[in-house]
C-alpha cells in the first residue's frame, strides 16, 4: 500500500491478522500475519508485525468488540479443560495456548499438554475411556531444535482439544509460546482451576 509509513502498515497487519484468529477460526500467527500482509499489498517483510504484537492486538480487538461475551467464552473453555485435564490427570497435563493466554477467539481450539513415557499409553487410555479422537501430528521449536509431535484431536463440547503428546523430559523445556510473549507457556491442573475459580468469585 503505498504512502502508508512502515510503522502504521505494521500496526494495520497486526489488526487484520488478530481479526482473522478472532473471527475467522485462524489458529496460527505466523499463517495469519502474512495472509493480512496479503490482503493489505505489503511486500516487505520488515513491515511484519511480531506475534506479541498481535497478540497485544487481540486482546484489545476482544475488549472491543467481545466484551461482554469473552469473559464467560474462557470460563467456558478452560472449564472444559479442566474436566479433561482431571481425565488424563495420570498424564501430567498442562495447559497451553490461546485458552490459557486469555486470547481464544469464538473459534479457538484447546492445547493440551501430556507427558508420557510411551504414546501407547495415551492412546490405550482414550481407548479404554470410549474417547473418541483423531490423530495428527505438530511442529515444535524447542530452542535451535525442531520436532513434530503426535496429537490427539478431540471433538469437545465448546470446541476442538488438542492433546498434545510430549516426552516426559519434555516437560523441563517449555517449547515458545505461540506469541513469544514472556507469558507462561503452560499451565497446570491446579493453575488453571485457581485461574477459573478467581475468575468465578464475587468481587
Amino acid at each position: 500500500m503505498s504512502g502508508i509509513r512502515p510503522q502504521h502498515l505494521r500496526q494495520l497487519i497486526a489488526q487484520q491478522a488478530a481479526r482473522m484468529l478472532a473471527e475467522e477460526g485462524a489458529q496460527d500467527y505466523a499463517y495469519a500475519k502474512r495472509k493480512a500482509a496479503r490482503q493489505l499489498g505489503a511486500t516487505d517483510d520488515r513491515c511484519l508485525p511480531t506475534n506479541a504484537e498481535i497478540e497485544q492486538e487481540l486482546k484489545l480487538h476482544h475488549e472491543i468488540f467481545r466484551s461482554a461475551e469473552q469473559p464467560q467464552h474462557l470460563r467456558q473453555l478452560r472449564s472444559e479443560a479442566i474436566t479433561v485435564m482431571r481425565r488424563m490427570e495420570r498424564f501430567n497435563p498442562h495447559l497451553a495456548g490461546a485458552v490459557l493466554d486469555g486470547t481464544a477467539g469464538r473459534y479457538a481450539e484447546t492445547e493440551i499438554h501430556l507427558f508420557a513415557d510411551s504414546l501407547k499409553d495415551v492412546e490405550l487410555f482414550l481407548l479404554n475411556a470410549n474417547i473418541a479422537y483423531q490423530m495428527e501430528e505438530k511442529s515444535w521449536r524447542f530452542g535451535h531444535e525442531r520436532r513434530r509431535l503426535p496429537v490427539f484431536v478431540l471433538a469437545g463440547e465448546h470446541g476442538t482439544i488438542r492433546l498434545c503428546v510430549f516426552e516426559t523430559d519434555d516437560l523441563r523445556s517449555a517449547p515458545r509460546s505461540a506469541s513469544g510473549s514472556n507469558a507462561p507457556a503452560r499451565a497446570t491442573l491446579q493453575a488453571v482451576t485457581a485461574m477459573v475459580e478467581k475468575a468465578t468469585a464475587p468481587t
